[in-house]
């Protein structure tokens, strides 16, 4: 007569008998690279875990190396990586981790990458280009990830680029937390959502939807052959009188955000705000955003910001809770995108 089948818990000590099916118990693990101490060690929190113990060298060559200090073999690693500057050093971090991770017998590996890195290389601007975005995916892909979680992707497409899950998760729920929680009635009635260019008018619209504000669009030009340099065309739109929310994914050198505020001040906006989620701010950014023409500018924490770039009329919220929750649903089989109302 053959033998039933029947589930028991492991034994690391005694050997597997045959015909037992093993059930393994799940274990989540939190790691961090180096680039984003203080949001690992929150989102680890959040998760009711602490960091994994791990020895990272960088060698007089410049070199990287990193060793994990305890066993994570079977586990389900979730590794956080952001990356503010130096940006090719943090990447180069990433994918030695990642290999150090798969040599170690992780049971799933995935790249927490709050801000996903050269995601403005997305196509093909002119014949000649690499598309960086993508050689980002193969090289995470390669080393080892299974799985990648970002947040607020430049392009949605770059989802596509990875053999693999792709958690795209929206920064929106938080900012529009805290401005549902600042904003005066006043301001509410005269609010105006802005999309500072036509490639940003899906998300503004999206925006517009959720605070049941009109949206202005501003349309700009910019010069291909010239980085970080634009020209405000026209202001599609009410403004006049208006509380302008100007929103956006990121923002780098500041200078087109600070050209939009500046437009918008110029046609008799009464205030501007802006939103974003990654804050880039590549000097001379600090300095720019400080213009008159802006009153506030409101961004998440998914890249480190450094005190010296920090500026009075700035509020940076925390992007943690957000990560933690949708590393809880990845780690449970759930769903992220019950996270977003099925936005995501």
């Amino acid at each position: 007569m053959a033998r039933k089948n029947k589930t028991v818990d492991l034994d690391r000590e005694n050997g597997i008998a045959p015909g037992i099916i093993v059930k393994t118990k799940k274990r989540l693990v939190v790691a961090s690279g180096r680039s984003h101490p203080e949001l690992a060690a929150q989102v680890a929190e959040s998760v009711g875990t602490e960091l994994v113990p791990t020895e990272y060298r960088t060698f007089a060559s410049g070199e990287l190396l990193t060793r994990f200090e305890v066993s994570i073999r079977g586990c389900d690693v979730f590794l956080i990586q952001s990356f503010g500057p130096p940006v090719n050093e943090w990447l180069m971090e990433l994918l030695i981790m990642l290999d150090a991770a798969k040599r170690a017998s992780a049971k799933r590996i995935t790249v927490v990458a709050p801000y996903y890195p050269y995601s403005r290389q997305d196509k093909k601007g002119r014949g000649r280009e690499p598309i960086s975005a993508r050689l980002v995916a193969d090289l995470i892909k390669t080393a080892g990830a299974d799985r990648i979680m970002s947040v607020d992707l430049h392009a949605a497409q770059i989802q596509g680029f990875f053999d693999g899950p792709v958690d795209h998760l929206f920064a929106k729920p938080v900012l529009l937390d805290y401005f549902e929680r600042t904003l005066s009635a006043e301001d509410r009635e005269k609010l105006t959502v802005v999309s500072p260019d036509t490639g940003r008018v899906r998300v503004a619209d999206q925006w517009s939807d959720s605070l049941d504000a009109p949206l202005a669009i501003i349309h700009k030009r910019r010069d291909p052959n010239v980085a970080n340099q634009v020209t405000v065309a026209e202001i599609v739109g009410r403004v006049r009188g208006r509380v302008c929310l100007l929103v956006d994914d990121m923002i780098d050198t500041g200078g087109t955000i600070v050209k939009a505020a500046q437009a918008l001040k110029a046609n008799g906006a009464e205030r501007v705000i802006v939103a974003a989620t990654h804050a880039v701010f590549s000097d001379p950014a600090s300095e720019r955003l400080q213009d008159s023409a802006i009153d506030e500018v409101v961004v998440t924490d998914t890249i480190p910001l450094s005190e010296e770039k920090r500026f009075p009329t700035l509020t940076v919220l925390p992007i943690a809770p957000l990560l933690a929750r949708a590393i809880h649903e990845v780690f449970e089989d759930g769903s992220v995108t019950s996270m977003f109302n099925g936005e995501a």
